[in-house]
C-alpha cells in the first residue's frame, strides 16, 4: 500500500475517506459512465447537496433508508450522501421482487425508500407502494434514478465522528430460507476494502470497472479501494458481452471482473478473436464471489495474456482473503490468497477445535471487516463462537505460507454410503473437459446410498453432447477417486444463477432433480442416468464399475 493510501486508510468513517480524497485529489476523476465524468472533488461536493435534500425529505442520523438501484452515478452519490449524514442505509438488489424487497423493508423498519421508477421493464414505483400498503409504518417512498434531492448543506448536521456504530444493512441471497440482514460498519467496509485494495497492488494510473449491481457488498468493497488509491471506475448500469466491450476500450480499462462467471464471459469472446487482445488496456482480471476452478484462471492467463486474482469474501465478511499479483501461478490457480493483517483465519474440527496447517476443517474468521451480526439474531443460528470467530460454514485449508485453499462448504458435502465426497473436487476436475462450459455437482436424496452424486452441466456453444461414461471416463483419467464418480449426469442449456456476482443457485438444481424420477442403468456396473433439459424421457447409460 502506497504511503498515501495508507494515510487515507486511518479514515475512522467511510465519509471522513470521501473528504480527505477530495481535498488531495479535487480533479482527478472517480466515476466513468457512458459520456459522463464525476472527479472527487465533485463527489463530495454532490453528495454535500444531496444530502441537504435528503434532510429535507426528513432523513437523520439513524434514520433506516433503503434503496433499490442500478449501477449508477446516482446511486453512488446517494449512498455516499447517507454516510454524510449518518443514516442507516440497506441496499437491496435491484433485481429482487415482491418476496425480497417486502421482507428487507419490515424487517428494517425502513422509513425511506429509494426506487428507480420503471428500470427494464419493471415498474418498481408500483412494487415499492404495493409492498408499503402491507407494512405497519409505511416508508416514505422517492425516486432516485436519474435526479436526486437536492439542498444546502448549511442544513446539514455534523458528519458522523465514529465509525463503529452499525450503519449498513447487507442482505444474504436467502437461497434456502428468508434473507439475513447482515450488521456493518463504516469501519468494517473500510477494513475489508483496504484489503483488496492493498492485495491487488494498484495505482492511481489504474482504471477499474463495476459490471456488478453497486447494492451488492461488493459495491463499498470497491469504492473504498477507488478512495485509498484515487484512480477511477467505469460503471455498467447493465452488463453483457460483447456491448459492453465498447465502454472498456473507450474507458482503456486495465481491471476488469467480477466473479468466477465474468472471468468465464470475457474468455468466451477473447475465443471469438483469439489474435488480437480482447481490451488492449487490460492487465487484470479479479473478482470473488463463487469458488475458481484452477483450469479457468490457466486459460485467461495462457488465452487473454493478463493476470487473474481471485478472493475469497461473504456478505457478512466482504473480503477475507486475496491473491496477489506477484503469487506464484500455482498459488493463484488452487487458493484464495492470503488474508490481510488483521484478519484471523483459524481451521477448526465440528466442535471448534483447531486443525494444523494443511487439513481440512471449517473456516472461522475474527477481524474488524467482520459483521456486527444479524439484524434479527433471533431468525438465525449463532454465528460466533465462544472465542468471537464467525462460523463461516466454508470448508478449507491453510497453508504454511498463509494461503488458504477452499474445498466445498458443509451443505455441499455428499455423503455417499458413509464417505464424504466434496463437490468443488468433482467440479474442478470436470472444468478441464473440453466440453463443458460450467459445472455444478450436488448430492441428491437415494435409498441405498443416502445421496448420490450428480453432475450437472452446461456446455460451451457447437459442443459435442455429453455422456455420463464419457464423463466419468474424463474424472477417471484426472485420478478421480472411484467411489466419488458421477451417478447421474444433467446437461441444462443455463445454470440458474443469482443476478448479483452470477453464482450458481445449488438449491434450485437440488429441488428440481430431487423431484424428478432416477432411472438406474439396467446392466451391470454403477447406476447411472443422463438427460437434456427438454427432450425425451431420460436415457439410462452405464457409468462404468467403481
Amino acid at each position: 500500500m502506497t504511503d498515501t493510501a495508507h494515510a487515507l486508510g486511518a479514515s475512522r468513517t467511510f465519509w471522513e475517506l470521501v473528504e480527505r480524497r477530495a481535498a488531495m485529489s479535487p480533479d482527478r476523476p472517480v466515476l466513468l459512465q457512458d459520456d459522463r465524468t464525476l472527479t472527487f472533488g465533485e463527489l463530495r461536493e454532490r453528495c454535500e447537496r444531496v444530502a441537504a435534500g435528503l434532510h429535507g425529505l426528513g432523513v437523520r442520523p439513524g434514520s433506516v433508508v433503503a434503496w433499490q438501484l442500478p449501477t449508477r452515478i446516482e446511486t453512488v452519490l446517494l449512498s455516499f450522501a447517507l454516510t454524510r449524514i449518518g443514516a442507516v442505509q440497506t441496499p437491496v438488489i435491484p433485481f429482487y421482487r415482491d418476496r425480497e424487497v417486502g421482507f428487507a423493508l419490515r424487517e428494517s423498519k425502513a422509513e425511506f425508500f429509494a426506487v428507480p421508477g420503471t428500470w427494464r421493464g419493471f415498474d418498481h414505483t408500483a412494487m415499492a407502494h404495493r409492498l408499503a400498503a402491507e407494512t405497519d409504518r409505511p416508508p416514505l417512498i422517492f425516486d432516485a434514478y436519474a435526479s436526486l434531492p437536492d439542498g444546502d448543506p448549511a442544513v446539514l448536521p455534523p458528519p458522523p465522528a465514529e465509525g463503529t456504530a452499525p450503519r449498513w444493512i447487507y442482505w444474504t441471497s436467502g437461497t434456502t430460507s428468508d434473507p439475513k440482514g447482515v450488521l456493518h460498519t463504516d469501519r468494517s467496509l473500510l477494513a475489508g476494502g483496504s484489503c483488496l485494495a492493498h492485495a491487488l497492488r494498484l495505482t492511481a494510473d489504474d482504471v477499474g470497472s463495476v459490471a456488478f449491481p453497486f447494492a451488492h457488498i461488493g459495491g463499498p468493497d470497491y469504492a473504498v479501494m477507488l478512495l485509498l488509491y484515487g484512480f477511477p471506475a467505469v460503471l455498467f448500469e447493465q452488463f453483457a458481452l460483447p456491448a459492453a466491450l465498447a465502454d472498456y476500450r473507450r474507458h482503456g480499462v486495465t481491471v476488469a471482473g467480477g466473479s468466477t462467471a465474468f472471468y468465464s464471459m470475457f474468455l468466451t469472446e477473447q475465443r471469438k478473436a483469439p489474435d488480437r487482445p480482447l481490451v488492449p488496456s487490460l492487465r487484470l482480471l479479479a473478482g470473488g464471489g463463487a469458488p475458481k476452478p484452477p483450469e479457468l484462471y490457466h486459460a485467461v492467463v495462457r488465452e487473454m495474456g493478463v493476470q487473474l486474482t481471485h478472493g475469497y469474501g461473504m456478505t457478512e465478511v466482504p473480503m477475507i482473503t486475496m491473491g496477489a499479483p506477484d503469487d506464484t501461478a500455482e498459488n493463484l490457480a488452487t487458493t484464495e490468497g492470503r488474508p490481510p493483517a488483521g484478519m484471523e483465519i483459524r481451521i477448526t474440527d465440528q466442535e471448534g477445535k483447531p486443525l494444523p496447517h494443511g487439513t481440512d476443517g471449517e473456516v472461522r474468521l475474527r477481524g474488524e471487516a467482520v459483521c456486527q451480526g444479524y439484524l434479527n439474531p433471533g431468525a438465525a443460528a449463532p454465528v460466533f463462537d465462544s472465542e468471537g470467530f464467525l462460523v463461516t460454514g466454508d470448508i478449507g485449508h491453510l497453508q504454511e505460507s498463509g494461503h488458504l485453499t477452499l474445498t466445498g462448504r458443509i451443505k455441499d458435502v455428499i455423503i455417499r454410503k458413509g464417505e464424504n465426497i466434496s463437490a468443488k473436487e468433482i467440479e474442478d476436475l470436470l472444468h478441464a473437459h473440453p466440453g463443458v462450459g460450467d459445472a455444478a455437482v450436488i448430492g441428491l436424496p437415494d435409498p441405498e446410498r443416502g445421496e448420490r452424486v450428480c453432475a450437472v452441466v452446461e456446455q460451451p456453444a457447437g459442443a459435442a453432447p455429453l455422456t455420463l461414461a464419457e464423463i466419468t471416463g474424463h474424472l477417471r483419467a484426472q485420478g478421480l477417486s472411484v467411489h466419488k464418480l458421477p451417478e447421474q449426469l444433467e446437461v441444462l442449456e443455463a445454470l440458474p444463477r443469482n443476478e448479483a456476482l452470477r453464482k450458481v443457485l445449488k438449491y434450485k438444481l437440488r429441488e428440481r432433480f430431487a423431484r424428478e424420477p432416477f432411472r438406474p442403468a439396467a446392466s451391470g456396473g454403477t447406476d447411472g442416468a443422463v438427460r437434456t433439459p427438454s427432450g425425451p424421457p431420460p436415457v439410462t447409460r452405464p457409468a462404468g464399475s467403481p
